[in-house]
């Protein structure tokens, strides 16, 4: 079975600025492409996770997050990198569907399509929600302290349902981490 790093896409692979709601609002990360490379590089797949929640509000079209997301694999391709999945939930908040982080539906729904073994896999993002949905998926939960991620650590006063196995500075040090611990097994 295979190792996946899933990733949280607004303030982990890109930018956090509220709603995409238009292509010139998506801007990526400085560690981002390197980073999702040399996962690629190592076999890891590499899974964007992410609640989009805009499009049931009404904010924008589902076809405006299609654009953004092949938008988004084209910069990836320009540096060496790419996404070997997509999985989006684009319901509401209050809608109860299974696919919405923290719940696993998306990283389950991705393992049994792509073949992963979600306890020696990854999820990397920048809220406690990230981490609780990798503890929810048996996944090992890495929170970044881009986006909202230093916010979350140090002022997040809600319930923790799990805490990150690492704390990194941006995508490429959690990739550089991940890295290291996959070579341990």
């Amino acid at each position: 079975m295979n190792i996946a790093v899933f990733l949280d896409r607004d303030g982990t692979i890109n930018e956090e600025m509220g709603y995409v709601n238009h292509p010139s609002r998506f801007q990526l990360l400085p560690a981002s492409v390197g980073a999702i490379a040399r996962l690629n590089q190592a076999g890891i797949k590499v899974v964007l996770v992410t609640n989009q929640s805009g499009v049931a509000r009404g904010y924008f079209p589902s076809s405006l997050m299609d654009q953004i997301h092949q938008h988004l694999q084209q910069e990836l391709r320009q540096g060496g990198a790419y996404l070997d999945g997509i999985y989006v939930c684009q319901h509401s908040p209050d809608a109860g569907c299974a696919c919405r982080k923290p719940r696993a539906g998306l990283l389950q729904q991705a393992a049994q399509e792509m073949d992963i073994d979600l306890k020696r896999s990854f999820v990397v993002g920048d809220r406690y929600i990230d981490i609780e949905l990798a503890a929810n998926a048996g996944a090992r939960g890495i929170l970044v302290l881009t986006g909202y991620g230093r916010g979350e650590l140090e002022y997040y006063q809600g319930p923790k349902r799990a805490e990150p196995v690492y704390i990194a500075a941006d995508l490429g040090d959690a990739a550089r981490w991940i890295l290291a611990e996959v070579k341990k097994y």
